[in-house]
């Protein structure tokens, strides 16, 4: 077996100094965020700002204990995070493969094109109350709505990315007896996995807003019920706790994601 070379002085101590500053930049990060919470909490306490209209840190710690106590949390965070994921999935999953098929047929993309524009143009919470009719008051219409929101950019920036494939590689594939089969798993897809990951991470923030949105049109449980329920009841302290729950539930299937795409760059990143 071959031994790796051992790393240089200077590679290390660039190593080092690169560590430093990630940790500085996360402790710069900890800190901003910890004075944002510390003067929204000290302008409520001193009368600055009225914590009945925009709650308080404090509050909202409390509010989340009582939430916890009351087992009622994770049953709303499990439901809003469940429609979530279905929806990010079936989204991703189908817009990717409508992109391959009209990556596969250009006949088909020029059908498809004009309609996936307007679509994309349209207000999704138009569709809404349709979905709504259609799929019943339930979690199918929320699920739905989901797959609207992140089916039609999925398509478009897959099928832009296929499209961008470096011309010269394929015909040196083709030149060489590749099948367009070949062509599209051994090269269009590794070359476009930044495109894939780039739009997974759009499609987070996506999907949960299409969850949110059908949550506060039909729903019985969700951190979107929850909003809705605070705020019909004036009860700031929820509604904030629940924005707070909610942005960090968003962050936590952000990362995931990006855990994803570092494991896959070991497959495909080192080969395009």
């Amino acid at each position: 077996m071959h031994e790796l070379p051992t790393p240089s002085a200077a590679h290390l101590a660039w190593l080092q100094q690169r560590k430093r500053h990630t940790r500085r930049i996360r402790w710069c990060q900890l800190a901003l965020l910890a004075a944002l919470f510390g003067f929204w909490e000290l302008s409520t306490r001193l009368g600055w700002s009225d914590g009945f209209l925009i709650s308080s840190p404090s509050r909202m710690a409390l509010t989340f204990v009582q939430l916890c106590r009351g087992g009622e949390l994770l049953v709303h965070i499990g439901t809003s995070c469940l429609e979530t994921v279905v929806g990010f999935t079936l989204g991703t999953a189908l817009g990717t493969l409508v992109a391959v098929c009209m990556w596969w047929s250009d006949t088909l993309s020029q059908i498809l094109d004009p309609y996936l524009v307007v679509l994309n143009a349209l207000p999704k919470t138009a569709l809404g109350p349709i979905f709504i009719v259609w799929m019943g008051a339930g979690i199918g219409s929320i699920i739905v709505m989901t797959l609207a929101i992140s089916l039609i950019v999925t398509i478009l920036n897959m099928h832009v990315g296929f499209l961008s494939t470096d011309a010269e590689k394929i015909r040196l594939m083709r030149s060489l007896g590749a099948s367009r089969s070949q062509v599209l798993w051994m090269l269009v897809f590794p070359a476009n996995y930044p495109t894939l990951f780039n739009t997974l991470k759009v499609n987070v923030g996506l999907s949960w807003v299409g969850v949110i949105m059908g949550e506060f049109l039909v729903s019985r449980a969700g951190l979107g019920y929850l909003i809705v329920y605070g705020s019909q009841v004036f009860n700031m302290d929820l509604v904030m706790a629940s924005v707070l729950i909610l942005a960090v539930a968003a962050v936590v299937m952000y990362r995931l994601v990006l855990r994803a795409e570092k494991i896959l760059h070991h497959f495909w990143g080192l080969q395009s």
